[in-house]
């Protein structure tokens, strides 16, 4: 491989990073200010958010995020890892949630998988896994939502 052709490579890739970091970005942000749609506009419109031991296609995430805490939602950078293809991609993102009330805080990662669409990259799989106290990592625990999904 030549120079240019790794220097044109790694320019290329930075620019796949830096679409995937502004997306989970807009995902945080829109989280923590409640703007349900500009939650979903983050995900492949086949994308799905697991968590509470179940995954929830798109269309029953507004209902999920309605029943959620309310609060700030502050993640790190993430770790991703490309695909051969080149058009999808993996990733770990840490989570810090804090609950805007009482200050509750609740903690953990995101696993997540990235497509390239036609508006750049998007979710296409987040999944949630909480730390407790005891150390212990898990899916967390059905709540008020799970009582009225059918």
């Amino acid at each position: 491989m030549t120079s240019q052709h790794a220097d044109s490579v790694s320019s290329h890739r930075y620019d796949d990073l830096a679409d995937i970091q502004q997306t989970l970005a807009r995902y945080a942000v829109a989280m923590t200010q409640g703007d349900t749609d500009r939650v979903l506009a983050a995900f492949t419109p086949d994308g799905s958010y697991s968590a509470f031991g179940d995954t929830y296609p798109l269309d029953e995430f507004p209902a999920l995020i309605a029943a959620a805490p309310k609060g700030l939602f502050m993640t790190g950078t993430p770790i991703i890892e490309f695909a051969e293809d080149g058009e999808t991609a993996t990733g770990i993102q840490t989570l810090c949630f804090v609950e805007h009330a009482a200050h509750h805080m609740r903690i953990g990662y995101y696993n997540d998988t990235y497509r390239r669409t036609a508006d750049g990259w998007r979710l296409h799989t987040r999944a949630m896994t909480f730390i407790r106290r005891s150390g212990a990592h898990d899916p967390g625990r059905p709540h008020a939502f799970e009582q009225t999904r059918t």
